[in-house]
């Protein structure tokens, strides 16, 4: 959720980290802060809002260090303001510090340190904390490091946090549990932040920490320990990510830039695993527990949000093609109904960031009744992916916009990939019908560089609707969970209430809402439910219904009855997710700008959600 950016080097810090902070706004965005160390006390700078705020409020300061923690705020306790806003002091402000997550217990410390004198400004569970360690350090007369140290295995919940201390001008504390942090390894400098993009422009080499580990930084160097306080051997990466991957790139909002990179993201996450030349599917990633995918009685994939709905994809994918039972589970539900988990099940994870706190809880959960692990994720060494058995990388490129786009048509891929192999490993496919989609398959990019073409008309169509109160999305079979994914871009980026529904399901209830003030989108590409689903266009229009119909190029029925039509090529309906999902993107996107929303960081939400 949150944004973290600290720095210990030769560089001024507080314009890296500035830089660092607008990287990550799309991590949270209602409050941004800085601390640094200067005229031998440490100073705070931090302001409600976005990072420009900030930058407004302290225009023509001198702000000089070399050393500096700073963060975007997604408030969890305690509304948006000055006061609640990151870094925060501890009591007698030798202490300052940058979270997180959620700490659990701190009610309880809370009142136990009023009980002894300390009192607090504001409302986070962050100044808790910090004035926690600080009263750590003081009674018991010991270092930062190992006061932090008894605090973390005191508290309860998750957390990511850097300290910096009043009094030693040249050392950061960091630590994490449940919440990711990377430490960035230059030339005589250190950077640490909640992923690799601040840190790219300045080095290449990473260190992720994992749970319940803590980093000690000196201008000379660093150690890792555990918070028992042994020391680790740390694993030095290389980022594979370029500077000009995290720019927009001339256009105008990184959700557009996305778009319209599925194309290349698609072919991407192909390269190198897809030949529809010779027929085969080669994924590396999975190669030890192939045969244990194939065997396996039944899979859960778990899931939140988008990552929801490729997931409901793939288990049509899995059924139809490989004839194995799925479930498909909302994370964040999955490990407070007791499942039944049985050794042998197989769990897939889907995951943009691969930091989702609760597909991370309901990984362990599974991992601790036998089950064997599959990540399916975007970011390169993220938690999912490290917790998993193994798995595959979308390698669809940082995706910096909150409403996920390119990731969604990558897990799409990938989870594609993955069926067909394990399909033609049990021989559930027969070879005409499994090169016949790889054929298909290896045509997508294509496929949708020709939707794309259609900007013009779906902004068109986005100008009739911008007012609309509420919309409905409608689709059947493989395009159920992409009326899902076109309802959830609508409302999370413009704010207007939608829903998705199997378009049988609307005589259920649905049905009720619809008027002529009712805009209805329905996803009618030619399948083997389009009868059933002109039946559903019929009944819409049979009660005023304004309907903005999906359909395959050459379609002449659905156009005479439909008010607006966009049409995308045919392909295989197992493969056209990937194509029906672009104008839904692009429609959302649309409406919302009109609307004068900020699509690339809609109101409370952020990018990756690390806290519960």
């Amino acid at each position: 959720m949150c944004g973290i950016v600290a720095y210990l080097g030769n560089q001024q810090a507080f314009p890296l980290i500035i830089k660092g902070l607008k990287r990550l706004e799309y991590r949270g965005y209602d409050s941004t802060g800085i601390s640094i160390h200067q005229d031998s006390q440490l100073q705070i700078y931090k302001k409600v809002g976005k990072v420009s705020e900030l930058e407004k409020a302290v225009k023509g300061q001198a702000l000089q260090s070399t050393i500096g923690i700073g963060h975007t705020r997604w408030a969890t306790h305690g509304e948006p303001n000055d006061v609640n806003a990151h870094p925060h002091f501890s009591h007698d402000k030798s202490l300052s510090i940058i979270h997180n997550g959620i700490i659990e217990n701190y009610s309880a410390l809370k009142k136990e340190l009023e009980i002894k004198g300390y009192s607090f400004v504001s409302e986070t569970d962050t100044e808790v904390l910090i004035t926690f360690i600080e009263d750590i350090k003081t009674q018991n007369k010991i270092s930062l490091e190992a006061a932090v140290r008894q605090a973390l295995c005191t508290i309860e919940g998750a957390y990511a946090i850097v300290i910096m201390d009043r009094d030693n001008p040249d050392q950061l504390i960091a630590a994490r549990k449940g919440s990711p942090m990377v430490l960035g390894v230059g030339d005589h400098e250190y950077f640490v932040a909640s992923d690799a993009t601040p840190i790219i422009e300045y080095t290449d080499e990473v260190v992720y920490l994992n749970d319940q580990e803590i980093a000690v930084i000196n201008r000379d160097g660093f150690k890792i320990t555990t918070i028992e306080n042994e020391e680790l051997d740390p694993y030095i990466q290389k980022v594979e990510l370029e500077l000009d991957e995290i720019e927009k790139g001339g256009y105008e909002h990184f959700m557009l830039k996305e778009i319209f990179e599925q194309p290349n993201s698609i072919a991407d996450s192909m390269r190198g695993r897809l030949d529809a030349k010779t027929g085969k599917i080669t994924l590396g990633g999975i190669r030890e527990y192939a045969d244990a995918l194939a065997e396996a009685k039944r899979i859960i994939i778990i899931a939140c949000g988008t990552s929801w709905h490729s997931g409901l994809v793939a288990e049509y994918l899995f059924e139809e093609f490989c004839r194995i039972p799925v479930e498909v589970e909302y994370a964040s539900e999955f490990r407070y109904r007791n499942p039944v988990i049985n050794k042998g099940d197989v769990v897939i994870a889907i995951s943009q960031s691969g930091e989702t706190a609760d597909t991370l809880a309901a990984i362990e959960l599974a991992k601790s009744k036998g089950a064997i692990i599959l990540g399916v994720v975007n970011v390169v060494g993220s938690s999912i992916s490290r917790a998993s058995h193994e798995g595959a990388y979308l390698h669809t490129g940082p995706e910096i916009g909150v409403a996920s786009t390119k990731a969604f048509t990558g897990q799409l891929s990938v989870l594609t990939m993955i069926v067909l192999s394990i399909a033609k490993r049990k021989s559930t496919i027969t070879d005409s019908r499994f090169k016949e989609l790889l054929s298909d398959f290896a045509q997508i990019p294509e496929k949708i560089k020709r939707v794309l073409a259609s900007n013009d008309k779906i902004e068109h169509i986005s100008s009739l609707f911008k007012d609309a109160s509420n919309f409905l999305y409608l689709g059947r079979g493989y395009n159920f969970p992409v009326a899902l994914e076109g309802a959830l871009k609508l409302k999370e980026i413009s704010y207007i209430h939608a829903e998705g529904y199997p378009a049988a399901e609307m005589k259920h209830g649905p049905i009720a809402l619809i008027d002529e003030q009712m805009p209805v989108v329905v996803i009618a590409t030619r399948d083997s439910s389009y009868d059933k689903i002109v039946s559903n266009i019929q009944e819409v229009k049979a009660r005023k219904g304004v309907v903005i119909a999906v359909v395959t190029e050459g379609d002449v029925l659905i156009p005479k009855m439909a008010d607006y039509v966009i049409e995308v090529p045919q392909c295989d309906e197992a493969l056209m997710p990937l194509i029906s999902v672009i104008p839904l993107q692009l429609l959302s996107y649309h409406i919302a700008i009109m609307r004068g929303c900020n699509v690339d960081q809609p109101r409370n939400l952020a990018k990756s959600v690390t806290v519960e």
